[in-house]
């Protein structure tokens, strides 16, 4: 019996993708190599969180330990990406059989079955434990800690209207893990650039959260997108506001200088030109502009780039 195995509607076209064997596509989907954006916003804060590191103990970026942890937070972003995605799939398979955009994902449309899921998932968490395993026992602590975010958060659409601040918790958990990682504590610098991710993820992720606002209030899924509705663009303006600042506040708390602030104007203005673009009825262009928040991210990235090299 074949199953439907077709790319979901907000898949990127890949042709490395393309070219993988029929039976390692779903277990590729699943983990969503064929939609790098997420992986690229889990990546992100742990980047972030490594540079202000660097900062808080007053050093340059350029030690080879500092690459070698770019390189583990890599791996472990895939790997635990791809964990997390199995088990939200796996909780919400029903949900996902009676939308359109999600449908085609591998547990509802038959090419994995629940049983392989859950086992696949374990797999790659113990895979995510070796890797975290590299790093010093505080690291370890707050990256076991992290599953208990990342097992509540499927539920969170059932019981909030606020299930974007719980994948904010969630998903820049990183910057703790790479700031502890460099400096085997933790300060209000790094509290500060926890916060501030977290207001960017509520802003980029009630972006996304559009697409699907007509399916979710069919099916009784809530999300920031159906509570702020028609003023959604005001409040996405000042969660970006408050990321902004927090973010800020985190380098300049852990001595960045001008050049970080200079290049944190370039992320703060792409911020604006998200508010100033989005259209909440047109899933393409919320789609668009979510996935523009890897750019975002590389400004961000960049500031404290500048800032851990040259400060």
């Amino acid at each position: 019996m074949s199953h439907s195995t077709q790319a979901p509607a907000d898949a990127v076209a890949a042709t490395w993708f393309a070219a993988l064997p029929p039976r390692v596509k779903p277990w590729a989907q699943l983990m969503r190599l064929d939609r790098p954006i997420g992986g690229w916003l889990l990546f992100w804060p742990c980047l972030f969180g490594l540079f202000l590191g660097a900062m808080a103990d007053e050093r340059n970026f350029t030690d080879w330990r500092d690459l070698y942890y770019v390189g583990l937070f890599a791996l472990g972003t895939i790997v635990m990406r791809g964990a997390g995605c199995a088990f939200n799939d796996i909780i919400d398979r029903d949900f996902d059989a009676s939308v359109a955009r999600t449908r085609g994902r591998p547990i509802p449309s038959g090419a994995i079955t629940p049983r392989q899921a859950v086992l696949f998932t374990v797999a790659l968490c113990l895979m995510g434990l070796i890797i975290l395993l590299e790093f010093n026992w505080l690291t370890v602590g707050l990256g076991a800690a992290s599953l208990l975010l990342v097992a509540a958060y499927p539920f969170m659409k059932r019981i909030t209207w606020w299930p974007q601040a719980w994948l904010g918790l969630t998903f820049n958990w990183g910057a703790l893990l790479g700031f502890t990682a460099q400096t085997g504590r933790l300060d209000i610098g790094v509290l500060y650039l926890y916060a501030g991710l977290f207001f960017w993820t509520l802003g980029y992720d009630t972006i996304y959260a559009h697409q699907d606002k007509e399916d979710d209030a069919l099916i009784g899924v809530k999300s920031t997108a159906l509570l702020l509705g028609g003023q959604s663009r005001k409040w996405i303006l000042r969660f970006y506001a408050a990321a902004f600042t927090l973010i800020l506040a985190a380098g300049f708390s852990d001595h960045a200088g001008w050049p970080f602030g200079f290049v944190m104007v370039l992320a703060g203005a792409h911020m604006l030109w998200q508010v100033k673009s989005l259209d909440i009825t047109s899933a393409e262009n919320c789609l668009m502009l979510f996935r523009a928040n890897r750019i975002t991210g590389a400004l961000i990235g960049l500031a404290f780039f500048a800032a851990a090299w040259f400060g």
